[in-house]
């Protein structure tokens, strides 16, 4: 006989949206609740600033820039509200404005806090590879730097590091071109 397990249900996106309005920011990490703790001010403008840059390539380009909070629902049991998204023109028009999102962004932005960097590094990169999303980019306030990272079958490469006056340039977004100082204001 084989021997008994102490199985825990998994949480799912029902659960979530069951839960009473508490002001806090919720995940769904692989059927896991994850309590999401609220940014610093420093984490806030540079999402600006990335929201920003995307929101005028998005208008350049017929492409769409959301910020979170916005549910991202890969499935019941994964649900994430990456700090930063983009859909490119030619997929945009999946995206419902009055619905929750249950397609895969183009891009993936995560601003990395002290609370929430190793999961940013860890587990939200497999589960942005395991959907498919071609780029995550992360972006770290704190030693001025953006990473993108493109999907090259299951797992992510880093294709550039980019700081201070290093032009930031996505392969997936090829108009796009920014300097990496620019997401850091308080430099």
């Amino acid at each position: 006989m084989a021997p008994m397990r102490d199985v825990q249900p998994r949480f799912g996106y029902a659960d979530l949206l069951a839960l009473p309005e508490d002001g806090r920011r919720y995940e769904i990490h692989g059927g896991e609740l994850v309590v999401v703790a609220a940014p610093l001010v420093r984490h806030q403008i540079v999402v600006l600033e990335l929201a920003t840059v995307l929101a005028d390539y998005g208008r350049r380009s017929g492409g769409l820039a959301v910020t979170a909070p916005c549910d991202i629902v890969f499935d019941e049991h994964d649900v994430v509200q990456p700090d930063v998204v983009f859909f490119r023109a030619e997929r945009s028009h999946r995206v419902s404005l009055d619905a929750v999102t249950r397609v895969a962004p183009d891009v993936a932005v995560e601003v990395l806090s002290p609370s929430t960097a190793a999961v940013d590094r860890g587990r939200k990169m497999r589960m942005f590879a395991r959907y498919a999303v071609p780029e995550y980019w992360i972006v770290d306030p704190v030693r001025l730097e953006i990473e993108i990272h493109a999907l090259e079958g299951r797992t992510y490469r880093r294709t550039q590091t980019a700081t201070g006056g290093d032009t930031v340039r996505s392969a997936l977004l090829p108009d796009l071109a920014f300097r990496a100082g620019r997401l850091f204001p308080f430099a």
